[in-house]
């Protein structure tokens, strides 16, 4: 049976997100204003498809006559944006770097504040995503009724081919969807102003409206504009997105954003109000099955006339902009959470730079978070629309109220006319808040107002764990290193006599220098006769102690280790043969008995477990061994494991370490300079911020001696249970990369940290 091995993996991966790129590239991958925009604005541009639709819903279930309110809402609404862009573009100013609301919030009200800022607008984010996509997803199902039945599955492609376009890269995303963008602009702007000119000169077309929503017949009052000022205000989503993202525009960096930031709320002001003024005109109305946009552009551009393949283009174009505005969430969404991962508030792996430049942990669980909603909800706008606006105006009002404290605080020039803006901001967006839960709480805000606490709760625990890691690895550090005798008991466990045993006894024979245990435990479905005989078992080799049969050999090897003092000082080494027939990962995972083996002794501290892996042939005993300890950063747990590599006893012993860049380096070695282990440190140059490639190259340099083994002694940080999900898996992707690399052995040193 064929198997899928990592080069087919890699290759598959290279033809979909491209070739890794350098960090000495992030340079060029910074953005012009003309692909800015449509990368950080598409979200608040596009908003025009649905905002007004979303105001008239809440009117028309109000009363009919309700419907002219639509303008005044529509222009409270838009002063509401112009306000909130210009404050933000303060806090540009003010704060030249990539955070918006949450580092706004984080330096001026403090950490409580921030996290509630950047909790708001993670889940707003991702609300972003799924409301975008399937408003989208219903444009294109009211030009084409018949794709109405395939809303959920057109709604998950769209946000797996959103996902696969960032994963390329932030400038590859904003070349694929700059034209979109643009051309939804053009086209629109098209109909505003055919649109608007039928209706200046008293012609203007009535729009015809099928499966109309039901109306109400009751008094509009005071709660009911309220409401539909809330639900338009979704308007305003996507604003604060160009604050999250300074740092991906071109330099001045700051100047650049606050321009883009104007220019997007400019057009979005413009749209939405003109949108609005046909909609209350042309008797647009919300329908079960055509959005309010398409009622407007049929009725502009009718079925015959001369500009009817207009309609079409608006509508195909209302598609793409809707889509790409869960793109304004694909770069915001990354960034603010590699911003709390570096405050250690959310899993260190957010905070990792992808093959391409980009944040590309943040952007597949955006992906799966937005999907889930999308399934929960069977992609319907209406539905999703309650969940909406919540989070960014609470981020809106945390961000101008921390750049009023700012300003009060700096008083630079300007600060009274800075700090009244954003003091009219932070106030305005705060009744907005307000209004939203009052009134859409019993329809669905409830839920984004519980899930806001339990995530600042999460971020709370988070740092905390990171805190305690951070401080146990800093302070066991020198105690490490003041162990003079370090005790090193070996233990081999033997399932058949092969090649790959015959390997392990060499290994066994030289760590232990003569002494060591060889075990082997008969198990259900194992041969007595301890396999197929590669070679003999002969007496100048150890007595194989035959252990009692079990259910599991785990079990009867931890009854054997526990027996063996072992931990802090003296270690226990179980050395596990394993053949292979052809290198095949799923081969490695379904020999059920020694993977579940090592993974259990893994848990166990004091133990520290070898991996000889072998393919078919024979077996050679080396005259040399090299022995190299991977170092990430220097602390108790590296130290540990070069403390035991020492012990083994081999005459070369490495410490390497594979640096991202040169503040890295320049990192790894001043903390190396403070421990006196008696090893010098080599740094190599991983560029790609993958340390797996330069790792097998520096060990491909050891085996090319055909006398040589390399021994890989991997520090590991042990955690358990959703700990676990805390930690770069660094040491597990680097043991399935070396699973099967000639003349590589693998020894896993844990460090338990429960």
């Amino acid at each position: 049976m064929s198997t899928i091995g990592p080069a087919v993996l890699s290759g598959a991966k290279r033809r979909l997100i491209g070739r890794p790129r350098a960090t000495h590239e992030l340079e060029d991958t910074l953005l012009p204003k003309t692909l800015a925009l449509p990368i950080f604005s598409s979200d608040p541009i596009s908003s025009v498809a649905y905002a007004t639709e979303a105001a008239l819903a809440v009117l028309i279930a109000g009363s009919l006559a309700a419907r002219h309110d639509i303008l005044p809402i529509s222009f409270a609404i838009s002063a509401l944006l112009l306000i909130v862009a210009v404050s933000y573009s303060q806090g540009i100013k003010a704060y030249s770097s990539s955070g918006g609301s949450y580092v706004f919030a984080r330096e001026n009200l403090g950490v409580f504040p921030a996290l509630l800022a950047g909790a708001a607008l993670l889940t707003d984010y991702i609300l972003t995503v799924a409301v975008s996509v399937a408003a989208g997803v219903f444009a294109l199902t009211s030009a084409a009724p018949s794709l109405a039945g395939h809303r959920l599955l057109l709604s998950l492609l769209c946000i797996l081919l959103l996902t696969l376009g960032n994963l390329r890269g932030v400038r590859e995303s904003g070349l694929l969807f700059a034209f979109p963008t643009y051309a939804f602009l053009a086209v629109m702007y098209v109909m505003l102003g055919v649109g608007i000119t039928k209706c200046t000169v008293g012609t203007c077309p009535q729009a015809t409206v099928p499966h109309p929503l039901p109306v109400g017949a009751g008094a509009i009052g005071l709660f009911v504009l309220l409401k539909a000022f809330a639900s338009g205000s979704a308007a305003l989503t996507g604003v604060e997105s160009i604050s999250n993202g300074v740092s991906a525009f071109r330099r001045p960096q700051a100047r650049n954003a606050s321009q883009t930031l104007l220019l997007m709320a400019g057009s979005a002001v413009t749209l939405f109000l003109g949108v609005s003024f046909l909609a209350d005109r042309m008797d647009a109305r919300p329908s079960g099955s055509v959005s309010v946009l398409s009622q407007i552009a049929r009725a502009t551009f009718p079925a015959g006339s001369s500009g009817s393949t207009f309609y079409y283009l608006v509508q195909a174009f209302t598609l793409a902009i809707l889509i790409l505005a869960a793109n304004t969430s694909y770069q915001g969404f990354p960034r603010l959470a590699a911003l709390l991962a570096r405050d250690s508030f959310l899993p260190r792996q957010f905070g990792n730079l992808g093959d391409r430049l980009a944040y590309s942990n943040g952007i597949i669980v955006l992906a799966v978070a937005a999907a889930g909603l999308v399934l929960a909800f069977r992609a319907n706008v209406n539905s999703l629309i309650h969940l909406y606006v919540i989070g960014v105006f609470t981020a809106f009002t945390l961000a101008q109220a921390g750049m009023v404290r700012h300003w009060l605080r700096t008083r630079s020039p300007g600060w009274r006319w800075s700090a009244a803006l954003n003091a009219i901001g932070a106030t305005a967006t705060f009744v907005v808040a307000l209004i939203v839960i009052a009134t859409k709480f019993l329809a669905g805000a409830w839920m984004v107002i519980i899930a806001i606490p339990l995530m600042i709760l999460i971020f709370y625990a988070i740092r905390r764990h990171y805190r305690a890691v951070a401080r146990r690895l800093r302070a066991k550090a020198h105690a490490v290193l003041a162990r003079r005798e370090i005790e090193n008991e070996t233990i081999l466990y033997v399932e058949r006599l092969d090649a790959a045993t015959r390997e392990a006894l060499w290994y066994a024979r030289t760590i232990s220098k003569g002494s060591f245990h060889a075990v082997h435990v008969p198990f259900p479905g194992s041969d007595p006769g301890i396999g197929p005989r590669f070679f003999q078992w002969t007496e100048g080799d150890p007595r194989l102690e035959i252990l009692g049969e079990e259910e599991e050999p785990l079990d009867a090897m931890l009854d054997y280790v526990w027996r063996i003092p072992h931990g802090d000082t003296s270690f226990v080494t179980v050395v596990i043969p394993e053949l292979f027939r052809k290198p095949s990962l799923l081969a490695a995972v379904m020999r059920r008995t020694t993977f579940r083996l090592k993974l259990g002794l893994l848990r166990e501290p004091g133990i520290a477990v070898t991996d000889v892996p072998r393919l078919d042939g024979d077996f050679d005993e080396p005259s040399r061994a090299v022995c190299v300890v991977p170092v990430a950063g220097v602390h108790a747990a590296s130290l540990r494991a070069l403390v035991y590599a020492r012990s083994l006893g081999f005459k070369e012993t490495r410490a390497v370490s594979f640096a991202f860049d040169q503040d890295d380096a320049r990192r790894v070695e001043s903390d190396w300079r403070k421990f006196p282990t008696g090893l010098p440190l080599e740094v190599v140059d991983a560029p790609y911020r993958d340390i797996g490639k330069p790792l097998l190259a520096y060990l491909r340099q050891i085996t090319a001696d055909p006398e040589a083994v390399a021994v890989v002694v991997m520090p590991e940080l042990a955690a358990r249970g959703v700990d676990r999900l805390l930690h770069n898996q660094r040491a597990l992707y680097l043991k399935r990369l070396l699973l099967f690399e000639p003349r590589v052995i693998l020894t896993s040193v844990p460090f338990q940290l429960t």
